[in-house]
């Protein structure tokens, strides 16, 4: 079974009355794919309404040629959104084709919602309840067999979180054994904090196949290549091994880099344990760790095998820490132009990092204040809490896009910090958005989320703002 849809399609698939045709067009454009309605393009194609078709050649033939349909349409061209009809899977060769080249959401929908939906419509399979209800528990033994993920109908962040990997379900660290894909050997990675408080009941849910537990230092001191040289170090796996990341932002920074170097690569599953984690830091598969210069300055690309969300893990976090999360939920709260919840947020990012896995387009905005915090991280040894340091490039982001900062200063109320300037600024001038005499910058319109060159006098001007005299 296929475990995201990153560089593959994204099949929607389900009864009548599932939803799939009006939750299509909105996912596509989360993910900024084309979207592809295999009923619209299959009547295309043979040139005839698909009631007339069922009436003129029978449902055999209908099977037949939209199968062939499918089987072309996901051999070609770049991922895209599949809305397929609700017998898609009848045909051995369309299962074949979504097992060989797509992630296939089940949107599940109980009989009774779908009849209710669909009775009256102009469907031939929906003319009458008792054969409609048959039809319903013949092809649900289907839809098991070929779904990659179930999520019940209308849930479209849960399409989205699905398609990235995401898993979110309180309580999840329980089961954490079930969650993590294929059947090697584990080994655990954690700072120590959360190892105190969760390491048990990790290495009880993961169960025979964990080999070793590796405990990583609290906090920005783990990002060291000192530390990522010990964990290499220590590991044992092989190539079928995979490794879970428990923790902070950090600890899955760490862990995950190592994942992506070690034996040039082994699989990684995020579990993050702070509220940094579950909605930023944790997901979409970047790797860093931090060299005196400045932050996330060496890194990689390596998208997690699964990231699970468990909001249990929250309810021991710090206050600071806490606060710290919801800066960063702010930030995405701002990008999205909506209030969030950790659910909201982690489908926001999972949304636009599949669309941009390698940061070249649009996950470039979720970097909105952040040229500040690390730069102010920077002059600050890393000393300073990234969620206080991102609260302050927000404020200087929102001022230099010419928006109320007020949103900012009522939630998080930051508060400048006594760093050293001229680090500060050269800590900014090596971050990797600057271009020539200028930097680019994330900024917000009305319209959204934009990323503009701006004057590195102007620049300059706004992060000394964020500095105590």
């Amino acid at each position: 079974m296929a475990l995201n849809a990153l560089g593959r399609h994204l099949a929607l698939i389900g009864f009548m009355g599932a939803g799939k045709t009006t939750i299509a067009p909105n996912v596509a454009a989360r993910l900024g794919r084309r979207i592809v309605e295999a009923d619209r393009l299959l009547e295309g194609r043979v040139q005839l309404r698909l009631g007339e078709f069922f009436a003129k050649r029978g449902e055999t033939e209908f099977r037949v040629a939209e199968a062939a349909l499918i089987r072309d349409a996901l051999a070609s061209g770049d991922p895209a959104v599949f809305d397929l009809g609700g017998g898609a899977v009848k045909t051995p060769t369309a299962r074949e084709a979504l097992a060989a080249g797509a992630f296939v959401v089940l949107l599940e929908v109980d009989a009774d919602s779908a009849w209710a939906r669909v009775r009256g419509s102009d469907r031939p399979l929906a003319r009458a309840e008792d054969p409609f209800r048959r039809l319903y528990a013949e092809r649900t033994p289907l839809y098991r067999e070929v779904a990659d993920a179930v999520v019940p109908s209308g849930d479209e962040d849960g399409v989205v979180l699905a398609a990235a990997g995401v898993h979110y379900e309180r309580g999840a660290l329980a089961r954490l054994g079930e969650l993590v894909p294929g059947d090697g050997p584990l080994a655990l990675v954690g700072d120590s904090t959360v190892l105190d408080l969760y390491g048990d009941g990790a290495r009880q849910a993961l169960g025979d196949r964990l080999v070793s537990t590796h405990e990583l230092p609290p906090g920005e001191a783990a990002k060291t290549l000192d530390v990522v040289g010990r964990l290499w170090s220590e590991l044992r796996l092989d190539r079928e091994g995979t490794i879970v990341a428990l923790g902070g932002g950090t600890a899955t920074d760490v862990a995950s880099f190592a994942a992506a170097t070690y034996l040039r690569g082994v699989p990684w599953v995020s579990v993050p344990s702070t509220l940094v984690g579950q909605v930023d830091a944790g997901i979409g598969g970047k790797t860093a760790i931090d060299i005196p210069q400045g932050k996330n300055l060496v890194g990689a690309f390596h998208w997690p095998a699964r990231v699970v969300i468990d909001e249990e893990l929250l309810t021991t976090l710090p206050d600071r820490e806490r606060r710290q999360g919801k800066a960063e939920l702010l930030k995405t709260e701002l990008l999205a132009g909506r209030p969030l919840d950790v659910r909201g947020a982690a489908a926001y990012k999972a949304g636009i990092c599949l669309q941009d896995p390698h940061d070249r387009g649009p996950r470039r905005f979720l970097n909105l204040g952040h040229t500040f915090a690390h730069a102010l991280e920077a002059a600050a040894g890393f000393d300073l809490p990234h969620g206080e340091a991102v609260a302050l490039g927000l404020l200087a982001a929102l001022r230099l896009s010419g928006r109320d900062a007020a949103p900012v200063v009522e939630a998080l109320d930051p508060q400048p910090v006594a760093v050293d300037r001229a680090a500060a600024w050269e800590a900014l001038q090596r971050d990797k958005k600057r271009s020539g005499g200028e930097i680019n910058l994330v900024l917000l319109g009305d319209g959204g989320p934009y990323v503009a060159a701006r004057p590195a006098e102007e620049v300059r001007a706004a992060l000394d703002t964020l500095i105590r005299h």
